[in-house]
């Protein structure tokens, strides 16, 4: 399995958007994976609460370190399909991440991840992600 560390995680996307963002990892066990985000006023949207691509941002990120986390280092993975319903929004605070496999196969993993803020009753955010998992090329004569 990838065995990858939240440390090597951070290291991995530290130019990338989730490093942009300022996404840490919490937790990275195999397929279960806990994500926060402090919520800035730059992660907002023009009307002050909280942009709906940042929780997609987050919550894809949490759905593609689970996937990693059950992978060899030498397979990898796409997004092919996700969707999110959005049941409450944030102006400050710590937005969570964490994840659920519903289907971990041979050529897709599916996640639920849930997003919250710690403190408030109801998640603010349900979100589904298919995974295409991607390997090596097997080599030709």
């Amino acid at each position: 399995m990838g065995n990858w560390t939240k440390e090597e995680l951070g290291r991995l996307q530290q130019d990338r958007l989730p490093g942009f963002l300022g996404i840490r990892a919490v937790t990275v066990d195999a397929g279960r994976v806990r994500l926060e985000l402090p919520i800035e006023d730059r992660l907002l949207a023009p009307n002050g609460y909280l942009h709906a691509g940042t929780v997609v941002a987050l919550a894809d990120t949490a759905a593609g370190y689970a996937s990693l986390s059950l992978l060899d280092r030498s397979e990898s993975f796409t997004t092919i399909e996700l969707s999110a319903s959005f049941l409450g929004t944030a102006r400050e605070g710590m937005l969570i991440a964490e994840t659920r496999g519903r289907h971990i196969g041979r050529t897709t993993h599916v996640w639920d991840v849930e997003v919250t803020v710690p403190g408030k009753e109801k998640p603010i955010a349900l979100f589904r992600c298919t995974q295409l998992v991607l390997r090596p090329e097997a080599r030709k004569p």
